[in-house]
């Protein structure tokens, strides 16, 4: 029964005017039942608040059954009572006050969550990562038991930062009452500040920050040459590490390399396990793109691999640059292209205003990869521009095809003209094959990222 709080208390007075009536002793009534009201209709369950514990003792045992039919006549309803003392309730109200204040409104950090949609699920695992992955794995599965400190390092927008989410929210999702903070070093830095000011005076961050299970701190080379904020920094790190807390720092380079943070701390995040993400593979990339589809909930047979690969071999440096400009096609082809197949050309055209793909797609010439192309199948340059269409040079010509086509923004025909005349149709027909095998065929993926790195590194 949902009833707002006015129909309540109407239902309520009416009950008490059948109730003195009934009773026809205005003393009791007064006394036990004129200050009564009804705190809450639950299913099938009345509250009723009284003034003291005598009227909750006379009003549950020797007056319930009037009460419950006088309540009956009114609502037309056979509720089950339940009698509750004024002063409990006031307790009970201050003591919920000051709960919600303290777990809505923290000492510190009132800003620090976990990003739900960062979990291990959502990583893309590759050659570049497996290590910090696994390590990361580990201490989700057993927080302060093996790896205690967890140092990740790489350089910006590899995944450290989804790392330590991904943590976070493994623990937090097998044990529900697992306190979880993640911050990062300038959050750290900013929280010092205000407490030394006096501006957070309710506890001291130490204990604040100790009180936790576990500590995801995020780039801690901001910490670099602030004594003081390394100081407190030490004494939560050594406090929480011999409580088998949990830590997990991330940093852009190996602890020996943090120059400016003291020794001691250096020392001690050494302790642990150190691990790195190296920049991905162009493979690797591609998966995160195929991800990044599934995640958009786009169809990706509506995408040319080529343009997976031209983006992989692109943004490869970075993972969340990666992801950004990718982000950028999705939007270009949704809102402003509005075109359900996405080839190259549509690809090239959605960057083409924000980032400098063009110019470094000319600086790679044609020849250049054709020669590159024909020193990997020992092959000379004649014979994969040539008439010939046995098998492994008729793959290598696609394959060189592929290559121009996903790193120089040229027509068709033109790349035809070079290989001794051959038609558009031709031309696109060798490329499609090729895309067409790079879904299942595991080696000429892997001869399509050495030709890729072999291309960058001339």
């Amino acid at each position: 029964m949902n009833n707002s709080i006015s129909e309540i208390a109407r239902i309520w007075q009416q009950t008490l005017k059948v109730i003195d009536k009934k009773l026809g002793e205005r003393d009791i009534f007064d006394s036990f039942f004129a200050n009564s009201y009804i705190q809450d209709i639950k299913g099938n369950t009345v509250t009723v608040v009284v003034g003291s514990a005598t009227a909750e003792r006379l009003l549950s045992s020797r007056y319930v059954d009037v009460i419950k039919d006088s309540l009956g006549e009114v609502t037309d309803n056979n509720y089950d009572l339940v009698f509750v003392q004024q002063d409990s309730i006031a307790k009970s109200n201050v003591k919920n006050v000051f709960a919600q204040k303290e777990e809505s409104e923290p000492s510190f950090f009132k800003d620090a969550r976990l990003d739900q949609n960062l979990t291990f699920e959502s990583f893309v695992e590759g050659a570049f990562n497996i290590e910090a992955y696994k390590a990361a794995s580990v201490v989700a599965k057993n927080p302060g038991q093996a790896f205690n400190p967890l140092f990740i390092y790489s350089n910006s927008g590899l995944g450290k930062t989804h790392l330590l989410h991904a943590i976070g929210n493994k623990i937090q999702n097998k044990n529900p009452k697992a306190k979880i903070l993640y911050i990062s070093a300038n959050d750290f830095v900013d929280e010092y500040v205000k407490y030394v000011k006096g501006e957070r005076d309710s506890e001291t961050l130490k204990d604040f920050v100790c009180g936790y299970d576990v500590l995801l701190l995020d780039d801690v080379q901001f910490l670099q040459n602030k004594v003081k904020t390394e100081e407190m920094f030490f004494y939560i790190y050594q406090k929480m590490v011999n409580s088998n807390k949990q830590v997990v720092i991330t940093s852009d380079r190996q602890p020996t390399e943090l120059k400016g943070l003291e020794d001691r701390l250096v020392t001690r995040f050494s302790q642990g396990l150190t691990v790195n993400i190296n920049n991905p593979d162009p493979a690797t990339c591609v998966k995160i793109l195929e991800k990044q589809i599934e995640n958009a909930g786009l169809d990706i047979s509506n995408f040319d691999p080529a343009v997976l690969h031209f983006y992989a071999d692109k943004f490869s440096d970075n993972v969340r640059e990666l992801e950004g400009k990718f982000n950028r096609l999705i939007f270009y082809v949704s809102e402003i292209k509005q075109v359900e197949k996405i080839d190259l050309d549509v690809a090239i055209e959605a960057v083409s205003n924000i980032t400098n793909v063009r110019n470094a797609a000319a600086q790679l010439s044609e020849q250049k990869i054709i020669n590159v192309v024909s020193d990997y199948y020992n092959l000379a340059p004649g014979q994969l521009v040539g008439k010939t269409r046995t098998g492994q040079i008729a793959l290598a010509r696609h394959v060189a095809m592929y290559l121009i086509r996903i790193n120089i923004d040229i027509p068709l025909t033109k790349i035809g003209n070079m290989f001794g005349g051959r038609d558009h149709t031709t031309v696109m027909n060798g490329i499609t094959k090729v895309e067409e095998m790079l879904k299942t065929d595991e080696s000429l993926k892997a001869a399509i990222n050495d030709l890729q790195k072999t291309l960058k590194s001339n």
